[in-house]
């Protein structure tokens, strides 16, 4: 089964990355729940686990969506002149060889990256979403989506969301060479209620500018499709992923982050203001509030 690199997350993708694993290096075991009744990728709503847990399919699913995203990505960086690339590391940046950056938009194709190079980055947080039976035809059946198993896959889960989060202040607070890079956290599920007001306040600050799911039909039933002020939003199509990536990549922002008195706060503006320029006004004020003046 041939992927359309235009083509989102969906339960085809799942159904490929099995057949792809249990084809050429993982074990049924490793892949799914031994039930009594059969293999399934999740424990289903009113089955017991049976005391079982399943860690080994986490970096195999991590590796595969990593490489999924970049294929998927990779012809809207080319038609910006950059290149998507896996496991960027770049020391200023606090991306090291153990926490590199799943996916990076570069002006050049290698791993180990300089911070100007860098225009866009992506952490992704993707798994399994629905459930699926493996049948002894060496068939993977879809069962059902993900209200219906005791699995919490992507952005529905806490950890992951605060992993994302942490990895991207990180980013935020390693330098000013981060100040202008964006960065967008890739998932294929919705997110819980818990966190729409953090996810819009993350955006809101700048710290990150986005949580994306890229998979439009996580359900048949209804489910959160984005926050408020689109802290988190659901790509239906292609189009809209490149436009989204295409603003980000063009348009230049700049992050800024300060805690100052009131006084001080505006004193910075009044001196700003002078500024006859708006950009000339608005690189007084950074520079001010850097602590560069």
């Amino acid at each position: 089964m041939k992927k359309n690199k235009s083509e989102l997350w969906n339960d085809k993708a799942e159904i490929r990355f099995f057949s792809n694993a249990l084809e050429n290096f993982a074990s049924v075991e490793q892949l799914f729940y031994r039930l009594y009744d059969g293999y399934y990728a999740y424990i289903p709503k009113g089955y017991t686990s049976e005391n079982q847990t399943l860690q080994s399919r986490n970096s195999l699913i991590g590796q595969y969506t990593e490489k999924w995203c970049r294929d998927l990505l990779n012809p809207i960086a080319k038609k910006m002149n950059l290149y998507a690339v896996n496991g960027v590391v770049c020391e200023a940046l606090g991306l090291s060889r153990q926490s590199n950056a799943d996916l990076a938009f570069c002006t050049t194709k290698e791993t180990n990256q300089k911070p100007e190079n860098i225009k866009l980055l992506f952490e992704i947080k993707m798994s399994i979403v629905s459930n699926y039976k493996y049948t002894e035809s060496n068939k993977i059946q879809h069962i059902s989506d993900f209200t219906k198993h005791k699995g919490i896959p992507s952005l529905l889960r806490s950890d992951s969301m605060l992993k994302a989060i942490g990895k991207s202040v990180n980013i935020r607070v390693s330098g000013i060479e981060a100040c202008k890079i964006p960065i967008i956290v890739l998932g294929n599920s919705p997110i819980t209620e818990n966190y729409i007001k953090k996810v819009d306040f993350l955006k809101q600050s700048g710290v990150i500018q986005a949580f994306w799911s890229l998979n439009p039909k996580p359900t048949n039933n209804t489910f959160l499709e984005c926050s408020p002020n689109k802290g988190f939003d659901t790509i239906f199509d292609y189009d809209q992923l490149f436009n989204y990536c295409y603003e980000l990549t063009k348009n230049e922002n700049i992050y800024f982050s300060s805690m100052l008195t009131k006084s001080r706060l505006g004193e910075i503006i009044k001196i700003a203001s002078t500024e006859k320029e708006i950009i000339k006004c608005a690189d007084k004020f950074l520079s001010l509030i850097q602590g560069k003046l």
